[in-house]
């Protein structure tokens, strides 16, 4: 244990000896009565260890200031007078928490991560669109990868890629709904020179560019009947002709495909052709939406965290318990993009070192605080003051006597609660 009296000697302990707790007065020099110095020397204590447990110390006129401090960070408050007993109970608590923290970030750093190819999941959903994709990598098979928009689709057709036999070739792909209608069979197939108007140099498609590696196409409930009659001969024959050309080409180029609409529906409605489907679909991954992840959301969440706070040196930011029961309640209608733009903004917006409801623009599920022990204590006594002496008329003695208490002490709350008292009833 060391004590130090200013800020300047507390920063150069902190950054020698990395302290598990730090119990620290707001005004922490003798040369002045500021309590903001203490804010200061408390997120600095923090910016060199997050993980320190900072105790302030605060007298019962600092109610405004210490709840600053523990916005800044602080991990509890203790008020003076100190009483040994609760100071005890609070150093044993703290430093228990500190060595378990220490403990976990240290068995994190053993055990592979939780995540495969850039992609986050601990629950059991995630896993099994892992394991999905190992398998299918090994193949050269089509696959159709479903799930709302922002669930990660094209992260999933990259992994594949990335952990097949393909991965040295080009990954190419192509939003099929961003492409007007007219141009996505030249933007696929290439043409040749003159095949229409502003076709003035020959091109190569997207299958083409692909060769050797694998063709993305998202959004492919969108794809125009004519052009999944044509991808449907790529994918049985594995050749192509360019518009406006005669010569059919042998390209080598695997086809991953993704949506988010209903294809069993387009087909019964006639707008995606079930032959197509079933080449296409030769092997289905669904991606489950974040707001079915359960605990994996905070868990994405946090890693988002830890990725920005670096990018923006802000490495000391975590999130507010309310803000974690926030993202646990939201809906995450935009799943995972929705999440990491909300995250990227609540790095940059964040004041002090905890990220709130707020900073993330959620709703706050927080409920009213509630009185302090403290003021809890002190309602009840009041009441049983008033109501001893309302029974006994405003005789002292009886009322002393129900509460089982000395005359002297009922006076003294009686001052305390500001009860009038009168000297006819005081006997």
């Amino acid at each position: 244990m060391r004590a130090v009296s200013d800020r300047v000697a507390a920063m150069a302990f902190v950054h020698e000896h990395r302290p598990a707790v730090v119990f620290m007065e707001l005004a922490i020099s003798s040369q002045t009565s500021d309590p903001n110095e203490g804010i200061v020397t408390l997120r600095e204590i923090l910016e060199v260890d997050r993980f320190t447990k900072v105790v302030v110390i605060t007298s019962g006129s600092d109610r405004a200031i210490a709840l600053k401090a523990i916005g800044a960070g602080a991990y509890d408050l203790i008020s003076k007078p100190l009483v040994v007993d609760e100071l005890r109970q609070l150093l044993v608590r703290s430093f228990h928490v500190a060595h378990l923290e220490r403990e976990f970030r240290e068995l994190k750093e053993q055990v592979e991560p939780t995540g495969f190819a850039g992609m986050i999941g601990a629950g059991p959903a995630m896993q099994a669109v892992f394991a999905s994709i190992k398998k299918v990598a090994a193949s050269n098979a089509p696959v159709t990868i479903l799930g709302e928009s922002g669930t990660g689709k094209e992260m999933v057709a990259r992994a594949i890629h990335e952990q097949s036999a393909r991965r040295d070739g080009p990954f190419v792909a192509i939003n099929c709904s961003a492409i007007p209608d007219s141009l996505l069979e030249s933007e696929l197939f290439g043409h040749e020179k003159g095949a229409f108007t502003g076709a003035n140099t020959q091109r190569k498609g997207r299958i083409e560019s692909a060769s050797k590696g694998t063709l993305f196409l998202d959004e492919i409930g969108d794809v125009p009947l004519s052009v999944q009659v044509k991808l449907l001969r790529f994918l049985q024959e594995q050749t192509i002709e360019r518009v406006g050309g005669r010569v059919e080409m042998k390209v080598d180029t695997r086809i991953l495909a993704a949506t988010n609409a209903d294809l069993e529906k387009a087909m019964r409605e006639g707008t995606f052709r079930e032959d197509f489907f079933y080449r296409l679909a030769v092997v289905r991954i669904t991606l489950p939406a974040l707001r079915d992840r359960g605990e994996d959301i905070t868990f994405v969440a946090r890693s988002f965290l830890h990725r920005y706070a670096v990018q923006n040196r802000r490495q000391n930011l975590v999130f507010s318990r309310d803000a974690l029961r926030a993202i646990e309640h939201h809906s995450w209608p935009g799943n995972i993009r929705e999440l990491q733009n909300r995250v990227r903004r609540a790095v940059i917006m964040a004041e002090g070192s905890r990220i709130t409801p707020h900073d993330l623009e959620l709703e706050s599920t927080e409920p009213a605080p509630g009185p302090s022990l403290k003021e809890a204590r002190e309602d009840l006594e009041r009441e049983m003051v008033h109501g001893a002496l309302r029974r006994h008329g405003g005789k002292i003695s009886p009322a002393a006597l129900e509460l089982g208490i000395s005359r002297p002490t009922l006076y003294d709350l009686m001052d305390k609660y500001a009860v009038q008292k009168t000297s006819e009833q005081s006997a």
